[in-house]
């Protein structure tokens, strides 16, 4: 392989960036398009009209982006993505740093050292071999072999003292966030799942028993997380009718029609009298078993008395079987999907 088969192979590899960024560019510009690139502004933002775009300028690619991006502050990468997208960036531009010492220090000391390393006539620089720009060119027991040692150290000493930097810098970073947000709940609260089965203990017991043994001073309590039972369903079916009867204009509903709840398996809606009591008496919680009411799911959310104990609880392998007792920090309360954790975690 010669220098200018490196070449073709370098300008196909370049020509597909740039049509991937080209298509990028282009794609992110199309309205039905939005939910897939701006998925968090339209989350966090109502939905607004932007205006009519051309068809010429929606379907030509621009790099205007690109400028934008390289130009985010770390602040302003911060109010945006949160903490894990700034230290994401930063290792980004670490990569981008290491990168270029090395090619530096490669293209000034290494490959002069590789290409003048044997006596011979070179040719022009397009026709030579690969071979001429490796370390198998240079003369065995030759001094200049150092330079390849040397050369090591410089990008392994540059690579430490720049990762030192950015994990100092990232630290504080975080260190300021965590001080500076107000508490949560969810900082002192930690997820367990996998807990094992017993015949003698419920799964509340063994939960207590556990984390009382073995965090005695900072276990404060535990919530088990329970399976979900006919009153849960009736307020899932509520809560979605809620959301479409919410979008209809009030002028077109009718008063005089009954009240409907969602349930049945034949007819999707209960009619229901207007009493009270009726009403109580189809929903109590009485008329459930209670089995079904306190059915426990091996998960439960433990609470501890300190933010540090929470996050050791949460790091250190509680078993030797990585099946068990599967500790993790829990998510905020609106993010949690609790028909996710009754599933086993064997399962999942």
């Amino acid at each position: 392989m010669d220098v200018s088969d490196l070449l073709t192979s370098a300008g196909i590899n370049i020509a597909i960036c740039v049509v991937l960024l080209s298509l990028y560019s282009i794609l992110r510009k199309q309205p039905g398009n939005a939910c897939v690139y701006f998925t968090r502004r339209l989350v966090s933002e109502p939905v607004r009209g932007t205006g009519v775009i051309s068809c010429f300028e929606r379907f030509v690619p621009s790099t205007g982006w690109i400028a934008k991006a390289w130009q985010a502050t770390d602040e302003e990468i911060l109010a945006v993505g949160g903490v894990d997208a700034v230290a994401f960036m930063r290792i980004v531009v670490f990569s981008i740093r290491v990168f270029i010492i090395a090619a530096v220090i490669c293209l000034f000391i290494v490959l002069p050292v590789n290409y003048y390393g044997q006596d011979m006539q070179h040719k022009e620089i397009h026709s030579e071999s690969l071979e001429v720009f490796t370390i198998g060119n240079v003369k065995e027991d030759s001094k200049w072999l150092w330079v390849h040692c040397l050369a090591l150290y410089l990008i392994s000493c540059s690579a430490c003292v720049l990762l030192y930097f950015e994990y100092k810098s990232i630290t504080k970073m975080r260190l300021a966030h965590i001080t500076g947000s107000p508490p949560n709940p969810s900082h002192f609260t930690v997820l367990v799942r996998g807990v094992p089965w017993s015949p003698d203990n419920s799964y509340s017991n063994s939960v207590e028993q556990f984390f009382s043994t073995y965090y005695p001073e900072s276990y404060l309590s535990h919530q088990m997380v329970y399976g979900s039972c006919t009153v849960d369903k009736l307020m899932k079916d509520a809560e979605r009718m809620y959301r479409m009867l919410k979008s209809i204009d009030p002028r077109f509903l009718d008063r005089s029609l009954p009240y409907c709840i969602p349930g049945g398996a034949a007819h999707p809606f209960m009619v229901l009298n207007l009493r009270a009591d009726s009403v109580s008496s189809s929903t109590s919680m009485d008329g459930l078993q209670p089995n079904q009411r306190r059915k426990e799911c091996p998960a439960a959310f433990v609470f501890f008395k300190t933010r540090y104990a929470a996050l050791v609880a949460a790091q250190v392998l509680q078993s030797s079987n990585p099946m068990l007792w599967v500790t993790e920090l829990a998510p905020e309360p609106h993010d949690v999907y609790w028909s996710n954790l009754s599933i086993p975690y064997k399962q999942v």
